[in-house]
């Protein structure tokens, strides 16, 4: 553990330079599996986030110029790196975030390839020429880079949410402040340390880490400097933000909550339904945006499914993600398990049943056992809110038209699944589901080559697949007369 976290640096970059916070500051992150402490890192101030602004903005005319061969092999350098150590990054993401570790080198390999697929796409901006209805002049599109861009990521998945958007940015020549949650910044400082190796130019890339997230990024939002703002996280804060970035106009692009139904039609093959369940739910812990919140599953395999789940889910091994054997490690903090427990809670005061977990463990770290519950009523709050961990609500429906409306019944729509044989059906249902992604007889769809974002309150602009890079260009049209 000591030589991992002794690589990752502590201080702030801002122009290239590794740099104390303004006033020395610093706050402590902790393991969630041990409550240990891993490291003191640099804690921003509202002058450090300025000086980092300054550094994008200065950057940002030489970065648009230099050619898209040599961005898009920085970013192939940096996925050969990041690829080589994923052992590694997947070790610093399990000690900060608490992730098993063969989970947080899935992690590595789904964020590496952002870089990747973006290295491609660096080289494939284009617009276009065509002759106005009248022919008398040309019309000519051109894109270019959006600009400096404030980049906030979420503490749930350390790498990957910062390589998706740092590596359409860098594709498309925009320079970057990224604030990473305080809860996990050590992925994001080693990531930033990797793209200096790698050749990334003083001032493309600045991190400031901070635990005044709203002191350090509101100045930077308000600022005319400032072209675009980027977000990963909860729906409430994505809303401050959304009217913060009004006053400059700024491009945005939200990846807010989510509210996923999973549901399971009478024809499924229950096999791949448990077995896409499972993942749907218990990927990193549940702590996703995209985790099954909701599964509505038709009354005729309802038992089986549920007793299917309740024996795969008891039999996940819980502990410190480092340890060998260990399938589920600890939420991010007490405050969280705290919440999963109350929506649990809730649920059996209103009729429902554990069929397996439901009660806090004893000792340290913040664990908390996976958990089915059944006979769940619809008013419930497991259904209404986002769980963010291993929870797997479930309840019934007798046919189609039910059970989608259901699924629509929810302020979000981010991603929704479901299980069927019935070809018709896959056509129907994913053209009702009002979700930015649907998920068909698999429990994954984040993947960087598909565009990932939701709509209504899960947010808006897309990340990844060939619409990502969209987010960071500006279309420019030239008229010219013959």
């Amino acid at each position: 553990m000591e030589t991992v976290i002794e690589t990752v640096p502590t201080q702030l970059l801002v122009d290239g330079q590794w740099v104390d916070a303004t006033g020395g500051g610093t706050f402590e992150v902790t393991n969630p599996a041990t409550g240990d402490v891993l490291a003191r890192i640099a804690d921003a101030t509202p002058a450090d986030g300025d000086r980092a602004l300054a550094a994008a903005a200065a950057a940002q005319r030489d970065w648009a110029r230099t050619e898209p061969r040599v961005r898009g092999e920085i970013l192939r350098a940096a996925f050969e790196l990041l690829t080589e150590r994923a052992d590694d990054f997947a070790r610093l993401m399990t000690l900060e975030m608490g992730k098993a570790l063969a989970e947080a080198k899935g992690e590595v390999a789904y964020g590496a390839e952002f870089f990747r697929w973006f290295s491609e796409e660096a080289v494939r901006i284009h617009g276009r020429y065509s002759a106005a209805p009248a022919g008398n002049t040309r019309l000519i599109t051109m894109k270019g880079p959006v600009g400096p861009t404030l980049m906030i990521t979420p503490w749930n998945f350390p790498l990957a949410m910062g390589t998706r958007k740092i590596g359409p940015a860098i594709a498309a020549g925009c320079t970057m402040v990224v604030k990473p949650a305080h809860e996990t910044p050590l992925t994001m400082l080693a990531l930033a340390a990797l793209l200096e190796e790698v050749g990334l130019p003083r001032g493309v890339l600045n991190v400031v880490t901070t635990t005044d997230s709203g002191g350090v990024c509101e100045p930077l939002i308000r600022d005319a400097r400032l072209r675009k703002l980027t977000f990963t996280g909860s729906t409430g804060v994505g809303k401050v933000l959304v009217g913060q970035a009004a006053d400059q106009l700024l491009r945005v692009s939200m990846e807010l909550g989510g509210n996923a139904p999973f549901i399971v039609f009478e024809d499924a093959d229950l096999d791949a339904a448990v077995d896409g369940a499972m993942l749907a739910k218990m990927r990193n812990i549940g702590e996703a945006c995209t985790s099954a919140n909701r599964f509505l599953v038709h009354e005729s395999v309802a038992t089986d499914f549920s007793s299917r789940m309740a024996e795969r889910m008891g039999s996940l091994t819980v502990g410190d993600g480092t340890q060998d054997g260990v399938d589920v490690g600890p939420l991010i903090t007490e405050t969280a398990r705290a919440g999963v427990h109350e929506l649990v809670s809730d649920a059996v005061s209103a009729g429902a049943r554990a069929l397996t977990g439901g009660v806090v463990p004893e000792g340290p770290g913040h664990f908390y056992p996976p958990t089915v519950l059944v006979d769940v009523p619809a008013s419930a709050r497991v259904f209404r809110e986002e769980i963010f961990g291993p929870v797997a609500p479930i309840s019934t429906f007798a046919d189609e038209d039910e059970v989608v409306a259901r699924a629509n019944d929810t302020e979000y729509g981010l991603v929704a699944y479901f299980f069927t044989r019935d070809h018709a059906r896959v056509l129907r249902v994913s053209e009702a589901l009002e979700f930015g992604m649907v998920g068909v007889n698999t429990g994954i769809v984040s993947n960087p080559a598909a565009p990932f974002g939701g709509v209504k309150h899960s947010g808006f602009g897309r990340e990844g697949g060939f619409e990502g890079i969209e987010e960071y260009l500006e279309t420019k049209y030239v008229g010219s007369a013959l």
